[in-house]
């Protein structure tokens, strides 16, 4: 129990919070390298999954590419990317963390396209719409709580797995956890402490994006899934 209570009496200390280093420098770097890793992935996976589900193949692509991607521990990848030029930092940990969110949202973004009804996209030709206006007006709109869902996936899997990028000194929250164990025996405190920090995070945002996946579904299929 003196570990709790250390953790909360670290905490509840103003200087924790507001010096260089402190909790909210920390959760700024955290909450901005989140934001950027998710942000490349989405401009990566979404293209990719939205195009080869409305073509309707390559769906062994989409698996293998989920695996490869799953398949490689962040830390390994962290641990590559500082050796090459891009070196240690914030820009190895963004890339990093990109490329371990691509499963999910490559995965959704496809299975979104995927469960368009035929009969609606032939609906949207009868009536002379472009391909474009087709994708933009009634296939986008039907995927998107496909999409919304690969994001709150990614995103609460990223703002948690964030905490790695102490390895390569690239800032966040993980840094206070690393600053903790550095300090030595009695310091389980802190440790606790960010461990928090990372663990309250991630569920505020799991809960954020849970509310925006509920706003961004449009209504009808809202009430189709209560109805089911």
């Amino acid at each position: 129990m003196s570990v709790i209570n250390d953790a909360f009496v670290w905490l509840n200390d103003p200087l924790n919070w507001s010096n260089p280093g402190g909790i909210v420098e920390r959760l700024t770097e955290h909450i901005e390298i989140s934001l950027a890793a998710v942000l490349l992935g989405c401009v990566v996976a979404w293209p990719v999954g939205i195009l080869l589900g409305r073509r309707g193949a390559a769906s062994g692509v989409i698996v293998l590419l989920s695996n490869l991607t799953q398949a490689v521990p962040v830390i390994a990848l962290l641990t590559i990317l500082s050796l090459t030029p891009i070196g240690l930092g914030k820009p190895a940990v963004i890339i990093a963390l990109a490329v371990f969110s691509l499963p999910a949202l490559l995965a959704n973004a496809y299975t979104g396209m995927r469960e368009v009804d035929p009969e609606v996209r032939d609906a949207a030709k009868g009536v002379g719409m472009t391909t474009a206006q087709q994708l933009l007006r009634v296939e986008l709109p039907l995927a998107v709580p496909f999409l919304a869902t690969g994001l709150r996936i990614a995103t609460t899997t990223v703002v948690a797995t964030a905490t790695l990028a102490t390895a390569v000194n690239g800032g966040g929250l993980g840094m206070i956890i690393s600053a903790g164990f550095g300090l030595g025996p009695g310091h389980g405190g802190q440790i606790l402490a960010g461990a928090i920090l990372v663990a309250g995070l991630a569920l505020i945002a799991d809960g954020v994006m849970a509310v925006i996946e509920r706003k961004l579904t449009p209504k009808v299929l809202r009430r189709a899934a209560g109805r089911s």
